[in-house]
């Protein structure tokens, strides 16, 4: 139940840029081969903010999986799924609504930004204000403990701690808990006994997480003991009651440091993109026509590449040696800017070059692409069962 699993999703955009893919993608390939993971596409967060023209989310959420699939995600590796395929997500959000203090949705750091940046669009429903609880729906209902977010995201995942805190508090405290707690103490050997009080204590005390760690990992691997007994010396252990949410925590990922063609970040909102799958002509053509520095009118004029934005990209594409050429050709005027731009046009070609080969097994049959998420949301909706079993049994809601 407790075991290792990583989650991310990603809200349906159509066809993904460059700076997803270092921001984002390379990121979940190498998670694939270490974990047990879970990739998701996030419709329903898609119309927080997109909710009156929802017609281009399906079509999208195909190109993007499609794009996943090209640069290197592996549904042999990773289980890929569409979160409204899985209504057990709705489920668990509208319990989560039901007792959570509208001051925590407020004070999340992205409510009010969100709104400033998107000021010309109506975001006054509750679904904008209530996306945290959606997205801690999400995360909790597969108890993942790993969720990679960038510095900005941190806020979110402690607020799903939060969440899974009130609610093992409000609803893990069954009748008697503390004797079976003890009861399920008891099953331990005397050793494990004694290493588990003592970690508790330490814990309970001192603060130490690791003596949280150690005790987990015992109470994992003990195997006298029952699904219910687990959750039990879980939640005797951190002082609140039966472990029913877990709570997660994050991998800190590195923010994107592919730059777009004028230099800024890479963003469909500044339209200077380049995409997984982009034509060669068209990639080319786009590089060729990047600004360089404004102090080089004239060939023979020097440059500096700390001011030209195609600097930038030698330093995502560029080895060494390269870059030397860049840094002694521009400032002594010996290379022409056409000519610095190439090593760029080839080094995005070369990385583009496989995913456009896995993907055209994709766009030539369709299917292929259906099977998978088919084969995602039956697994992620098993997962997704499981937790709401336990949910509706704490909460009552059981009718047996």
């Amino acid at each position: 139940m407790y075991a290792e699993r990583v989650l991310s999703g990603m809200r349906p955009t159509g066809s993904l840029h460059l700076g997803h893919y270092h921001g984002v993608l390379k990121n979940w390939v190498r998670l694939q081969n270490e974990y047990p993971c879970l990739f998701f596409v996030a419709d329903w967060h898609a119309l927080t903010t997109q909710y009156d023209d929802p017609r281009g989310i399906e079509q999208a959420t195909w190109d993007m999986v499609i794009d996943w699939l090209a640069a290197g995600v592996d549904p042999n590796k990773a289980s890929l799924f569409i979160q409204s395929q899985v209504p057990e997500h709705a489920e668990l959000h509208l319990l989560f609504s039901m007792m959570t203090p509208l001051g925590w949705l407020e004070r999340v750091p992205t409510y009010k930004d969100q709104q400033e940046k998107l000021a010309g669009k109506d975001l006054t429903t509750y679904g904008f204000l209530g996306y945290p609880l959606l997205m801690s729906a999400d995360i909790l209902i597969y108890r993942a403990d790993k969720v990679p977010v960038g510095e900005d995201q941190i806020p979110h995942v402690e607020f799903s701690r939060e969440l899974a805190r009130r609610f093992n508090h409000l609803y893990g405290r069954e009748p008697g808990f503390e004797e079976k707690a003890r009861e399920a103490v008891g099953k331990l050997n005397s050793k494990n006994k004694r290493s588990f009080e003592h970690l508790r204590t330490r814990y309970q005390q001192d603060g130490d997480a690791g003596a949280l760690e150690q005790a987990r990992a015992l109470v994992q691997e003990a195997q006298s003991l029952s699904h219910a007994d687990r959750e039990r010396l879980m939640g005797y252990l951190e002082g609140t009651g039966k472990m029913i949410l877990v709570e997660p925590g994050y991998l800190l990922t590195e923010a994107s440091k592919m730059p777009g063609l004028d230099g800024q970040k890479m963003s469909k909102s500044y339209n200077n993109t380049i995409t997984l799958r982009e034509d060669a002509a068209s990639v080319t053509q786009k590089v060729k026509r990047m600004p360089t520095d404004p102090s080089r009118v004239r060939r023979t004029d020097a440059g500096d590449p700390d001011k030209c934005p195609v600097w930038q990209l030698h330093q995502v594409y560029s080895d060494e040696a390269c870059k030397d050429w860049v840094q002694k050709g521009c400032r002594s005027a010996g290379i022409g800017c056409l000519e610095c731009k190439q090593p760029v046009i080839d080094g995005i070609l070369r990385e583009q070059a496989p995913m456009q080969e896995r993907a055209q097994s994709y766009l030539d049959n369709p299917a292929l692409v259906r099977d998978i998420i088919a084969d995602g949301n039956a697994k992620a909706s098993k997962l997704a069962r499981e937790t709401m079993r336990d949910v509706r049994a704490a909460m009552g809601l059981s009718y047996r």
